[in-house]
């Protein structure tokens, strides 16, 4: 069963993330193509927006029009695993990355998980120090796992914090 409100703390950046259900997957194919290098695909969205095993957040710039910033987390038998995190780039560095952790970490603990899970590229400096910041621990890496444009590839750092 998914929740859809979680208890946390008051905002830092005046935000509250909103639950996103099916009929917003038209402002979050939108959001995707313009804010993640990496877009999921519009049935992977969907999939994830229909499914009690994830919870698809997000924060709009005007209600139900335009997201600055969306969150995917799965639940899986003993932790939840962040998908993906991403700030529209006329939003980032405003804190709202942080705000959404934060809201997703407090929505994972009370879904009783014990651990929260992520990966990201090696290379993408910035996230690891906000994980980092948020008591998130390098567990070991992926060789090889991006794809880069330019044909090659990039590893993945894993990443876990303890949850409760």
């Amino acid at each position: 069963m998914s929740i859809n409100v979680c208890k946390t703390k008051s905002s830092t950046v005046g935000t509250v993330p909103a639950r996103l259900g099916i009929e917003n997957l038209p402002a979050l194919m939108a959001f995707e193509r313009q804010a993640n290098d990496d877009a999921w695909s519009e049935a992977l969205l969907s999939a994830a927006l229909l499914d009690d095993d994830f919870d698809v957040w997000g924060i709009w710039a005007v209600e139900g029009v335009e997201l600055r910033a969306a969150a995917v987390l799965a639940y899986l038998p003993f932790d939840a695993e962040l998908q993906s995190i991403c700030v529209r780039p006329s939003d980032r560095r405003h804190g709202l990355a942080s705000e959404l952790l934060g809201w997703i970490t407090q929505c994972a603990i009370e879904r009783g998980a014990e651990r929260l899970l992520l990966e990201l590229r090696a290379s993408n400096v910035a996230a690891r120090r906000l994980y980092e910041s948020a008591g998130f621990a390098v567990d070991g890496q992926r060789c090889g796992y991006y794809r880069r444009d330019d044909g090659g590839s990039e590893d993945a750092l894993l990443m876990s914090r303890e949850l409760g």
